[in-house]
C-alpha cells in the first residue's frame, strides 16, 4: 500500500521486530511503510485500528511508545532505537497517576 522512496538510516523495535526507518519521520509514515496497519485495539470491543488522519485529530493511531501509552504514532518522530507497541484496550494507569 505504501513504499518507502528514500533510503533508511535507522531501525526501530515494533512488537518485538526490528523496523527500518528514517530518523524524524512520523512514526505512522515508518509503521505504514512496513506494512503495519493494526496501531491499536479499542477497550470495548478488542477492534484493530489504524491511522486516519495522519495529522492528530483522530486518535486512532494510538501507541505505546518506549513505556508510555496513548502516544499519537503520527506525530511521534521517529529516533533510533525507539521501542514502540500495539496499544491494547484502555490506559493502564500507574499507582502513582492514581493517587494525583
Amino acid at each position: 500500500m505504501f513504499r518507502r522512496t528514500e533510503p533508511t538510516d535507522c531501525t526501530i523495535s515494533w512488537e518485538g521486530r526490528d523496523i527500518p526507518a528514517r530518523a524524524g519521520e512520523s512514526l505512522a509514515v515508518t509503521l505504514l511503510a512496513a506494512g503495519v496497519t493494526a496501531f491499536r485495539q479499542t477497550p470495548v470491543t478488542g477492534t484493530e485500528r489504524g491511522p486516519l488522519c495522519l495529522m492528530g485529530a483522530c486518535f486512532d493511531c494510538l501507541v505505546e511508545l518506549d513505556g508510555q501509552q496513548n502516544v499519537q504514532a503520527c506525530l511521534a518522530p521517529v529516533r533510533p532505537g525507539m521501542v514502540a507497541a500495539m496499544q491494547r484496550g484502555a490506559r493502564h494507569f500507574h499507582q502513582s497517576e492514581d493517587a494525583a
